[in-house]
């Protein structure tokens, strides 16, 4: 049996998906991630002047914390089920992620519908939370997605 998401149809409007295990983030995670997106944000790379801000110290790159927010829900939803990211209508980051912080995941399935123009097809909206070890929200993300429905017997 080869390890898949869920159907459309297996979707449960109101159902809470834990994502488990949990991520330790790194300095060299948040270090390559910020490097390979060309984003030279001091607040990411920059020691000193981390020490500088209020935070007191370098902070994970955002969109590595977003990232790693819905990797962590792709084996249980839309491992090989999802037809396509169709956009987000909400992220933000209430709390930042640092070094050493683990992030935990959840997805509350808020809505879904079959989709009008693509047949054997629904869109899903899931609501993405990550907490770190202290759980604190770093991070809320709605998503819209394509997924397929189940194949015909």
């Amino acid at each position: 049996m080869t390890q898949r998401g869920l159907w459309f149809e297996e979707f449960e409007v109101g159902a809470i998906y834990e994502h488990r295990p949990g991520r330790t983030v790194t300095e060299a995670d948040n270090v390559l991630f910020t490097t390979l997106t060309m984003n030279t944000q001091a607040l990411h790379l920059d020691a000193e002047y981390g020490a500088g801000t209020e935070f007191g110290e370098r902070l994970v790159n955002s969109m590595f914390t977003l990232s790693t927010l819905v990797g962590l829900s792709v084996a249980q939803l839309t491992m090989g089920t999802i037809v396509a990211n169709l956009g987000f209508s909400e992220i933000s980051f209430p709390k930042p992620m640092r070094h050493g912080d683990t992030m935990y995941a959840e997805t509350l399935m808020e809505d879904k519908r079959e989709s009008k123009s693509r047949p054997g097809q629904g869109i899903v909206t899931l609501r993405h939370v990550a907490k770190n070890q202290h759980g604190d929200v770093v991070a809320v993300a709605v998503r819209q997605t394509l997924v397929k429905c189940a194949p015909s017997a």
